[in-house]
């Protein structure tokens, strides 16, 4: 039960929908139990094996038709699995950015030839996804990437450089962002497909330091004259890589907010008992006026932006979800993240400081929640253009 008092939306409140939470949940407490993850935080990487593990579950592809090896399912799926993923404190596991990012893109927008070729193996685990759109030289503005896709023969030779990217350690196939036209703007770049497995000039370099988010692999990424087949163009036209972008964002955007939702709803939970088992002054600290007050704030402002994030998933499954309002959900949502964690953290006193208490590491992992997927700002200016 959610500390929440929101009713499931009819949308998810389906019988089997249900039954695959509860087995996602016992798939977590099996597989990626608290020592386990804090293995994966100490070696700064979750273990490869894990892959391999969620494929075989059904884990990978949920939202992949099942022609492509996938599971067949829909968005409400991997709502549940990045739910599960928060609640569980998975820390590191990229699995929806691989599901929920990658995936679509090659089911989108790839020949029937690539999606044959690759969907099935990044269903398995077999191929771990990631995408390449972060430059040192260009974060937010997509259009400003250096990355080249030079077409020579009937190859691609790539050259470029990528950072701050996730499952940049472990992912052997790689979405790369490039100018196949360096003087065409939004419409010289393309989307390019790297499988990096035996690929020569496919360096990676560090597995960066981070603020938070220590158990996943977040890394450089170079392009040294790296050849690959012009049949890995994603589509079959050069020259559609920054529309491909701009179409699939708000459900990355859309991600980030459940993403936030489910880290809001664990604050909460952990911080409630706390509170009522810690003592303080001869009393539990629930029994303090300001405790009280503080956590009713909280569980209102979370209430109204879980409502808000429910409406905006049964926008996107009926395929009306605008990038305005995606972009609304992303920069809401994870604002109040960050606020109501910071909330949560006080009201733990010193030992909300400790690194072993699950609400410090929920303190630093959500403060890029409001950088990445598009920095707030930025989604300010989009719901801006609305006006």
């Amino acid at each position: 039960m959610s500390v929440l008092d929101v009713a499931k939306p009819a949308f998810m409140a389906e019988e089997d929908i249900a039954i695959f939470e509860d087995a996602v949940g016992k798939f977590f407490d099996e597989h990626a139990p608290e020592n386990v993850v804090a293995t994966w935080r100490k070696n700064h990487c979750v273990d490869r094996s894990m892959w391999n593990k969620a494929g075989e579950a059904g884990l990978l592809g949920l939202s992949t038709p099942e022609e492509y090896g996938g599971s067949g399912g829909d968005y409400r799926h991997e709502v549940v699995l990045m739910e599960q993923l928060g609640k569980k404190g998975v820390d590191g596991f990229g699995a929806s950015l691989h599901n929920a990012i990658v995936m679509p893109y090659i089911f989108h927008y790839g020949t029937e030839e690539q999606k044959q070729r690759w969907l099935p193996r990044l269903s398995t685990g077999e191929l771990v996804g990631a995408i390449a759109m972060t430059e040192p030289g260009a974060g937010s503005d997509l259009q400003g990437v250096k990355t080249s896709a030079k077409k020579v023969g009937n190859q691609y030779v790539v050259n470029g450089s990528k950072t701050f990217i996730t499952n940049g350690q472990t992912a052997n196939l790689i979405i790369v962002v490039a100018k196949t036209d360096p003087a065409g703007g939004a419409r010289g770049t393309s989307l390019v497909v790297v499988e990096t497995d035996g690929a020569e000039g496919f360096e990676r370099g560090r597995n960066l330091d981070k603020l938070g988010h220590e158990a996943q692999d977040t890394s450089e990424l170079f392009f040294n004259d790296v050849k690959i087949p012009t049949e890995n163009l994603l589509g079959t036209e050069e020259g559609q890589g920054f529309f491909q972008l701009m179409a699939q964002l708000p459900q990355e955007r859309l991600n980030i907010a459940v993403q936030g939702m489910a880290t809001i709803e664990r604050a909460l939970e952990l911080t409630i008992a706390y509170v009522k088992e810690r003592q303080a002054f001869g009393k539990p600290i629930i029994a303090f006026q300001n405790t009280q007050f503080v956590l009713a704030e909280c569980k209102t402002e979370a209430t109204v932006a879980k409502v808000f994030v429910n409406h905006c998933i049964e926008r996107h499954l009926k395929g009306d979800l605008d990038a305005s309002t995606a972009s609304m959900a992303k920069y809401w949502v994870t604002d109040l993240e960050n606020k109501i964690v910071d909330r949560c953290l006080q009201l733990f006193g010193g030992y909300g400081f400790m690194n072993e208490y699950p609400i410090a590491r929920m303190y630093k992992d959500s403060r890029v929640q409001r950088i990445y997927g598009g920095t707030n700002e930025i989604m300010k200016l989009l719901i801006a253009r609305t006006l």
